[in-house]
């Protein structure tokens, strides 16, 4: 596991665990939602989080403690006058980097109190100011933690474009990893598993991004990313083989069962795997949880198609046998991937066999060429006739 030294650590601006927490309030399994409320109220309440407090008891039709609104909203106005005072007096006494440090707290306070749009208007206003290119940098990746605490995902997009533009022009090694975890993140958001993976997998060893997420989370992330879309002798080397891995997965519940009972092909034990963790991490994960359907299905797939690609014809009863299922269950489940192309076999249900029918290589290509060839004339056609026209 890497090690975080001190001058590396972000400060969690705004607290993305807070955005988990009402995520969890709003949509997690029914035992959890009370806990999420109430530690959601108590980070508040220590917090003074007044436009955070208000925000929320919209969103979670809670009811609204006046009292301690005014008393939260009092302290936010006496602590964002102690900026404006510091602000004014680097502005007579001092410098310019003073003055600008000066409002750089302004606007973390603003969003760590949950204020986005008082604080997208005070870091956008020092953007354009003349500040180092690391405060820039931060700036930015603070604009994309807010898009993430705000389930913004224009608003990361774009900030992640900007980072990279940044961190080309001279952004420094720490920054380059921060950025990569940032991406993988984003990534998984919008289901591109393959590319967040990717980003999760290259900064294994070099993870310092802890304002985001914990490291045993990151792990957990970068194996259910990876399993979903490497190859079985990729997940072998870069993710069963991965030391900054094996060092934590066993204190993620289900995980180590899930990528090893896959590999090793004990199909009963990985479906068995894959419901706890579409209980346990994918509808508790307010990035995976809009994709648990497809991924969940996706990984059915994986597991059928890789112990067919053994036989040219197995009995029904040998492949329930080894998913621990039954008959039934393995024909309607297999009859939905067949018929939309995912799976290459045929079910004789009169003998109770699934016979295989893999095209080769070559056929494949060929198959693909013809199919991309036949939507290519019906665009070419479609045109003719808008210019005819």
């Amino acid at each position: 596991m890497p090690s975080s030294t001190s001058e590396n650590e972000v400060p969690k601006i705004p607290d993305v665990s807070l955005a988990h927490h009402r995520f969890i309030a709003q949509y997690g399994p029914e035992d959890q939602r009370d806990d999420a409320k109430q530690q959601l109220l108590r980070e508040i309440e220590a917090k003074n989080m007044a436009p955070f407090y208000k925000y929320l008891t919209e969103a979670l039709k809670l009811p609204f403690d006046s009292t301690l609104y005014a008393r939260m909203e009092a302290a936010n106005k006496e602590e964002l006058q102690r900026f404006d005072d510091k602000a004014q007096d680097a502005e007579q006494n001092m410098g310019e980097t003073e003055v600008n440090e000066a409002l750089l707290g302004k606007a973390d306070y603003y969003a760590m109190i949950g204020d986005k749009e008082n604080a997208l208007e005070k870091y956008n206003d020092l953007l354009t100011k003349s500040i180092t290119p690391g405060t820039r940098i931060d700036i930015v990746f603070a604009l994309v933690r807010i898009g993430f605490f705000y389930d913004d995902n224009v608003m990361v997009r774009s900030n992640i474009d900007k980072l990279k533009e940044l961190v080309e022009q001279g952004g420094d090694w720490d920054r380059r990893n921060r950025l990569k975890a940032y991406e993988g993140v984003y990534l998984m958001s919008i289901r591109d598993f393959k590319g967040a993976a990717r980003q999760f997998i290259d900064t294994l060893s070099t993870f310092t991004s802890t304002e985001m997420m914990s490291y045993q989370d990151f792990v957990k992330y970068a194996v259910l990313t990876s399993v979903i879309s490497m190859q079985r002798v990729d997940i072998k080397k870069k993710v069963l083989d991965s030391p900054e891995i094996l060092e934590v997965i066993s204190d993620i519940p289900y995980l180590e069962d899930y990528m090893t009972s896959l590999y090793n092909c004990n199909y009963a034990q990985f479906f068995r795997a894959l419901a706890n963790i579409e209980q346990t991490h994918l509808r508790t994960s307010r990035y995976l949880y809009p994709h648990v359907r497809y991924y969940v299905r996706e990984m059915r797939i994986v597991a059928y198609a890789q112990l067919l690609e053994s036989y040219r014809s197995l009995t029904m009863a040998s492949m329930a046998q080894a998913f621990g299922v039954t008959e039934e269950y393995i024909d309607r489940d297999l009859y939905k991937f067949i018929a939309a192309g995912r799976l290459n076999c045929v079910i004789d249900r009169v003998n109770g066999v699934i016979e295989t029918n893999r095209p080769d290589a070559k056929n494949a290509q060929y198959q693909t060429v013809i199919k991309q060839g036949d939507l290519l004339l019906n665009r070419i056609q479609k045109l003719s006739r808008v210019i005819d026209v």
